[in-house]
């Protein structure tokens, strides 16, 4: 789904990881941009709305520790195999990690495993639902939209390892 949805709007919030936008219609969340260096025009106005400011609220106690479970109306658009790969991303626990190859098998076609990693790389709401959770058959990071080191980032966070954390 484009940014630019009709009536849409955005929120902004500094992050353990950057400023974080998050974009909206009155249906649900569209969009986690992670890595913000400027605002865009076509993520709408910055107008609060019940679901930005929830959204904000549930990335900030995600990003404290105390929510491992997001809990929004979604409205991202995509292909009928990418919202199937994206609702299987949403049953991945808190602090899981698997791979490519289980999500391919979790929608019934195991040898997907390069579609369900594009579908993976395409997922508009980071974070929320957690793609990040979806790693490599040898256990090796691999890329991340957001950039590995905040996919890095947001694992440790959810092992517990708050060593990463110190300032």
């Amino acid at each position: 789904m484009s940014a630019n949805v009709n009536g849409a709007k955005h929120l902004t919030m500094d992050s353990p990881l950057g400023l974080i936008a998050v974009s909206a219609v009155e249906e649900g969340l569209t969009h986690v941009h992670m890595g913000v260096e400027e605002v865009k025009g076509a993520w709408g106005p910055e107008e609060p709305t019940p679901v930005l400011e929830a959204a904000l609220e549930q990335l900030e106690a995600y990003f404290a520790g105390a929510l491992t479970e997001f809990d929004l109306p979604l409205a991202a658009g995509g292909t009928d195999f990418q919202c199937r790969v994206w609702a299987a991303l949403r049953t991945v626990p808190y602090g899981v990690t698997v791979s490519y190859g289980d999500i391919a098998r979790e929608v019934g076609n195991p040898a997907a495993v390069r579609a369900v990693g594009l579908a993976n790389g395409s997922n508009p709401i980071g974070i929320v639902v957690p793609c990040h959770r979806v790693i490599g058959a040898n256990g090796k990071l691999t890329g991340y939209a957001g950039g590995v080191w905040r996919k890095e980032w947001l694992l440790a966070l959810e092992r517990g390892e708050q060593s990463l954390f110190a300032v």
